[in-house]
């Protein structure tokens, strides 16, 4: 068993919902500014038919976050695909002025991809189709979830990033979340963010909205998730899962100056301390070992 995993098979096992939700990913977006500039916390529209669309790309240089809403926990995985060259570091309490946040640090900009702060807090951030890396005149997506963070509930994260002017980044999404549930929230450059609850069950996302099966990898690994036994082993299999083409692989090989350069469990129970597991590389090959939330230090074997 690899490091951590008795402590997070602990939090993950009771876990008994099995339904699909709402969260999803690639190769075509219709509607989204529509949705950008309407903001707000009300339910998203489907966007079939809408009109707009991108054209269809060869693979997505994109991050997958999975999230499973139930009555007594959230649980959140993420492989995280970046630059083999940017640098990073893995999570710690990187932000004195921030006290309690906990995260992984983007050396380049100093922002982060996910964090978590001392009221269970969970913020992720991931480019939209077509904006990888960063823009002149553009902030740096990283600080978003630091600027959600400063809540005390996903619920108040996500109306506090509704309220920014999307304009100043480039397009993202992120989900948000914390023991009593997961919002999604995107924008595509302009306007304001729109923010939407995930509903109970599985969900995933990456550069596109929630389960949409135009993505490749929605496609293939969204049914294996909401298939598979809610456990660690489960879905770590899943995530370390390195088969298939570019557009569909879950833990992309190196390729073109890119891959999954780490990967993520959370655990937010309702009656209990979050659990974080964090591997500092792919995750077929680098060890999880557990978040000291509290220092902010990973603790080794």
């Amino acid at each position: 068993m690899l490091p951590g995993c008795q402590a997070y098979d602990a939090a993950f096992g009771k876990c008994g919902a099995s339904s699909s939700s709402g969260v999803s990913c690639c190769s075509r977006v219709r509607g989204c500014g529509r949705h950008c500039a309407a903001g707000g916390l009300q339910p998203l529209s489907s966007t079939r038919g809408a009109g707009l669309s991108l054209p269809r790309i060869a693979w997505c240089r994109v991050c997958t976050v999975v999230v499973l809403v139930s009555p007594d926990r959230v649980l959140i995985a993420a492989n995280r695909d970046e630059r083999l060259d940017r640098p990073w570091d893995p999570p710690a309490a990187w932000w004195p002025e921030r006290p309690g946040v906990v995260g992984g640090r983007d050396r380049s900009a100093g922002g982060t991809w996910m964090a978590i702060n001392q009221g269970g807090v969970v913020a992720t951030v991931l480019n939209r189709p077509g904006t990888l890396g960063p823009a002149a005149g553009k902030r740096s997506r990283g600080e978003l979830p630091l600027l959600a963070l400063e809540r005390a509930t996903a619920a108040a994260a996500a109306e506090a990033i509704v309220g920014l002017d999307g304009g100043l980044w480039r397009g993202f999404n992120m989900v948000l979340a914390d023991r009593t549930g997961a919002w999604f929230l995107s924008c595509i450059g302009h306007g304001r963010p729109h923010a939407e609850p995930l509903l109970a069950g599985v969900s995933m996302v990456t550069a596109y909205d929630p389960n949409d099966r135009d993505s490749p990898r929605t496609a293939r690994h969204l049914p294996r998730f909401q298939a598979a036994e809610q456990s660690w082993n489960a879905w770590h299999a899943i995530l370390s899962d390195q088969r298939g083409n570019p557009a569909d692989q879950i833990n992309v090989a190196p390729r073109g100056g890119f891959g999954t350069v780490s990967s993520s469990f959370l655990t937010l129970a309702a009656d209990g301390d979050p659990i974080w597991l964090f591997a500092a590389g792919p995750p077929h090959r680098a060890p999880f070992r557990p978040v000291n939330l509290r220092s902010g230090i990973i603790v080794s074997d």
